[in-house]
């Protein structure tokens, strides 16, 4: 007779017994713990990967129809998504900027997290872990954790996050004019406005035109003098009445004092508030369209005494000095010195980077705020943005003021990642080749037409 061997049961693994689906899971045998931790890991696993499927096979089958049902709608707007985004980029960066739009994307996240919950912690009980190995009980719990942190917490930061963007966009996109490219182009105005308390008045600090191939994103950065004179005017502007000849009424009519002028004459640009605009930043569109011989479309205003939140905001940014920079004002001790090198600076020491008149010209100034707001853009990568999303949308809000209108906000997205992936042609209109206090406007004119030429693109 061959003596009978008794033989251990093997230690118990996930997925184990009841991932062969030959013991059902509806219908486990409870006394195996061996069976009862495979069917545990199924379960919560299951419920991670396809929510809902852990209730059709182990559960209330229409709770886990409802979690399928959701889920398969889920994977399909996914799939549109990124059909979209190769298809019809521009079509998809539209209705992602669209405040309805968002408001249904935060409803339907904040929805996922309740139903993700629901499901979650259902699959836990149907796991019944309490049959299962004792060493297997805190890893399916912590499994489990792990999962409601991924779904549930993340749906509902998603929801947060569309929340604060759709504020964001509320607040600084309005439903202004929809405009055309012109000749192939949009041209925008960028304003630094420099409205300290030691100034009466905003007076732009910082005059800039960014002129972007509507379809390449190919940009011309013009960086336009703030003590240019003369500044002409077509004769459609209002302000072709009282300076039919250009801004010429002495050493108070600098381009930059054109803002004060527009705001003191709001007669001259009734509808300005209707557009989005103020009668000063009409005022210096005008002078801005005179002086390039472009049409402007679109102005942005950047309030430089809330400048450094955004680059606090961003994390800082880094720039290279060429040589030291002391800091203060003409006339003035100086107050400290960025050092030459790799620099990398917080908001408030970028600011003075950028607005430091001690021992420097205008032109020095033209060229550092140049510089930051190149080391801004390289800063502002998607990854980086949606990393800090709530504080730079915070700061945006208090920075900036546009007239660009939530319409257009998905094509000037699409255009922005064509524009990261190809080199600023840069163009500044300042002495010797354009004299501030003498412009040649024809010279102006001819330069940055050729600046703005079509390119061809490298193969």
């Amino acid at each position: 007779m061959t003596p009978h061997t008794t033989h251990a049961p093997p230690a118990a693994t996930p997925f184990d017994g009841a991932a062969t689906f030959g013991t059902p899971l509806r219908q486990p045998d409870t006394g195996s713990p061996r069976i009862m931790t495979g069917r545990a890991w199924w379960l919560v696993v299951l419920n991670l990967v396809i929510p809902g499927s852990a209730q059709v096979l182990a559960g209330n089958r229409r709770l886990g129809r409802f979690g399928l049902g959701a889920t398969l709608l889920l994977w399909t707007l996914l799939v549109i998504a990124l059909v979209l985004w190769f298809a019809a980029r521009a079509f998809l960066l539209t209705m992602a900027t669209n405040i309805i739009v968002l408001w249904a994307v935060q409803l339907l996240a904040l929805a996922y997290a309740v139903l993700w919950l629901v499901l979650t912690v259902d699959a836990l009980r149907l796991a019944r872990i309490v049959r299962a190995a004792p060493g297997a009980r805190p890893l399916i719990a912590g499994f489990t954790v792990l999962s409601l942190l991924v779904t549930v917490g993340g749906a509902a930061y998603l929801g947060y996050l569309t929340g604060v963007g759709r504020d964001a966009i509320a607040s600084l996109f309005g439903d202004g004019h929809i405009a055309e490219p012109v000749d192939g182009r949009y041209n925008i105005m960028l304003l630094g406005g420099d409205a300290g308390p030691d100034r009466l008045g905003l007076r732009p600090d910082s005059i800039s035109l960014v002129s972007v191939d509507a379809e390449t994103g190919a940009s011309t950065l013009i960086g336009i003098p703030r003590n240019l004179y003369n500044a002409p005017f077509s004769d459609d502007s209002p302000l072709w009445g009282p300076f039919p000849t250009g801004y010429d009424c002495g050493d108070d009519c600098l381009i930059s004092y054109l803002y004060m002028y527009g705001e003191e004459h709001p007669d001259l640009y009734p509808d300005a508030a209707d557009r989005g605009s103020t009668p000063g930043v009409e005022a210096m569109r005008d002078a801005v369209e005179g002086v390039t011989g472009l049409t402007v479309q679109y102005a942005v205003l950047i309030d430089m005494q809330g400048f450094a939140q955004l680059v606090d905001a961003l994390g800082g940014v880094t720039i290279d000095v060429a040589t030291p920079l002391q800091l203060g004002v003409n006339g003035q001790p100086a107050i400290g010195v960025i050092e030459a090198g790799r620099q990398h600076m917080d908001g408030a020491t970028a600011l003075w980077y950028a607005r430091s008149r001690y021992n420097t010209t205008d032109f020095d100034r033209m060229e550092r705020q140049r510089q930051v707001q190149e080391a801004i853009l390289a800063q502002a990568d998607p990854a980086n943005v949606l990393s800090k999303f709530q504080a730079v949308a915070s700061a945006g809000v208090q920075v900036v003021k546009t007239d660009i209108p939530q319409p257009m906000l998905g094509r000037f997205v699409e255009l922005a990642q064509k524009s990261r992936e190809q080199p600023v042609t840069e163009l500044d209109l300042v002495p010797p080749t354009i004299d501030n206090v003498m412009p040649d406007f024809d010279v102006a004119h001819s330069l940055v037409a050729d600046a703005v030429a079509p390119r061809e693109q490298e193969q």
